[in-house]
């Protein structure tokens, strides 16, 4: 799954851009070779990750948007299976610090699973295939609401599709009117 979320934005992620890749993880997007290829670097944040450091790509454990600098803004932020995790009543500012974290003319790429995948969740649950936190966290996030809320705190919608057979989305939004975010500017 993570590997297919990967694959559908990176004809999104702005060439020679500098990226925040917020929910890193172990940070697979920068481990992707066509990604290392097209950025010019990136900075990936995560509660777990382990702090590390190469010629182009910098992990920091922490939460975003305060354990960044300030002033660090991106070409291109992607939340890749983020969104649903964040609590409803902190999104419209997070939304927020992600466009204030945006370079005019750069983009934000999100993934968001459809309510299919909190059904499919809870059935693994109860036959113990999954546990953890993050699954924990999971709470019927509605993917309509994403589009609402991206363009209240400033982003123009540039695309928005289904995949994996409608059970995932993807949204991709521009900051100003630089640089259009269609495929593969």
């Amino acid at each position: 799954m993570q590997n297919w979320r990967i694959r559908k934005a990176i004809p999104y992620i702005g060439k020679d851009h500098v990226v925040l890749d917020i929910g890193s993880a172990d940070g697979a997007l920068f481990k992707h070779s066509e990604v290392v290829r097209r950025v010019a670097g990136g900075v990936g944040i995560d509660p777990d990750a382990i702090p590390a450091t190469t010629d182009k790509f910098r992990m920091v454990r922490g939460s975003f948007p305060d354990d960044l600098p300030a002033d660090q803004q991106f070409g291109t932020i992607t939340l890749l299976a983020v969104l649903e995790h964040i609590p409803t009543n902190q999104q419209p500012s997070f939304a927020r610090s992600c466009f204030d974290r945006t370079l005019p003319g750069g983009r934000l790429v999100i993934t968001v699973p459809g309510p299919m995948v909190d059904r499919i969740i809870d059935v693994l649950k109860t036959v113990r295939v999954i546990d953890g936190m993050s699954v924990e966290q999971h709470y019927g996030f509605d993917p309509s609401r994403t589009i609402p809320l991206f363009e209240d705190a400033g982003y123009t919608l540039a695309a928005a599709e289904k995949f994996q057979l409608g059970v995932n989305h993807l949204y991709v939004f521009a900051k100003g009117s630089g640089t259009p975010a269609g495929r593969n500017s």
